[in-house]
């Protein structure tokens, strides 16, 4: 594998979610397993509309932190979770 377009074709063929779950275990680190969980936490809040102080707050980290979840979000990404609150 030599580019992010194939490492997204790998993970979009993984249909099954053991598989799914094997590979990112496989490909993650404990610590990086978490700041992916809390990033997504952190997108989820802004998305809801919640300040980016308490977002901080409640989570532990900096406002800096939450600023660049916001910035992703403003450059239209997280579509996965923006369709989520649109339901």
């Amino acid at each position: 594998m030599t580019d992010f377009a194939e490492l997204v074709t790998l993970v979009h063929s993984l249909n099954d979610r053991a598989l799914l779950e094997d590979f990112l275990l496989s490909v993650t680190t404990d610590k990086e397993r978490t700041e992916l969980v809390q990033r997504v936490e952190i997108v989820r809040r802004l998305v809801a509309g919640e300040p980016h102080r308490k977002i901080a707050a409640d989570l532990g980290v900096g406002v800096a932190t939450v600023t660049r979840g916001s910035k992703e979000l403003s450059q239209g990404r997280f579509k996965a979770i923006q369709n989520e609150y649109k339901k």
